[in-house]
């Protein structure tokens, strides 16, 4: 039974997450029916990453484009941050339930 919960909760509920964030940003990193894979990366991965970014870069003492600028980097090192703790998290989910399992 311990198996299961550790499955639901370590792998099924963050794989839906991300799925249904690939389908609702999917508009966004679909151009002519071409799939842009980095920008995807980024986008699902953004939810996962932004709160495990220990250093956020504060915009200080720059006009409206280098905030923006500044703003724009701390989501996209968010967002590759948040893509492999999505893809560990999920790894190391399967092995908590195999180790339950075993």
């Amino acid at each position: 039974m311990r198996a299961v919960k550790t499955l639901i909760k370590e792998v099924i509920l963050p794989l839906a997450f991300a799925l249904c964030l690939a389908a609702f940003f999917k508009p966004i990193y679909m151009t002519d029916g071409i799939c842009d894979y980095f920008l995807m990366w980024l986008l699902v991965g953004c939810p996962f990453g932004i709160r495990r970014m220990s250093l956020w870069l504060i915009p200080h003492g720059f006009g409206i484009g280098g905030t923006l600028g500044v703003l724009a980097v701390n989501f996209i090192v968010g967002g590759l941050i948040g893509g492999l703790a999505l893809i560990i998290g999920l790894m190391l989910g399967i092995i908590h339930t195999i180790r339950e399992i075993i």
